[in-house]
């Protein structure tokens, strides 16, 4: 299957992506991520000001498949949160890059950012999963 993976973004092992605009970061998981779980029905995102650690849980991702956990992919602080999902979490099938965004972050350990991985590693990383 072809997964659209845009090349202006870095990925996680884990299948989320972040768009680092300076110190703040914009976070959702991967059309690869959203093609696994099938129709998504609930999410539940963290709350404005929480500080999550990288690689913690910042929430859960329903779908009719399976429940998945949504990993922080840098440490940072909570500093918007997409509420058209709350009403209409299917956004994130349709649209993970762009309107299904999940969380918007103040990055706290820039370093981290040298952990996540380009688009062409994480094609690599999804054609081995897809075997």
């Amino acid at each position: 299957m072809d997964y659209n993976i845009l090349d202006n973004l870095k990925y996680t092992q884990t299948h989320e992506w972040v768009k680092i605009e300076g110190i703040n970061a914009i976070t959702g998981i991967s059309d690869y991520a959203q093609h696994q779980l099938g129709d998504i029905v609930y999410i539940e995102l963290p709350n404005i000001g929480e500080t999550i650690e990288k690689g913690s849980s910042a929430g859960e991702i329903e779908s009719v498949k399976a429940v998945g956990e949504f990993l922080m992919p840098l440490t940072g602080k909570v500093i918007q949160i997409n509420n058209l999902l709350s009403e209409n979490p299917e956004i994130v099938n349709q649209s993970p890059y762009d309107k299904g965004w999940l969380i918007k972050i103040e990055i706290l350990n820039l370093k981290e950012e040298n952990e996540l991985i380009s688009a062409d590693e994480y094609k690599n990383i999804i054609e081995r999963e897809d075997k």
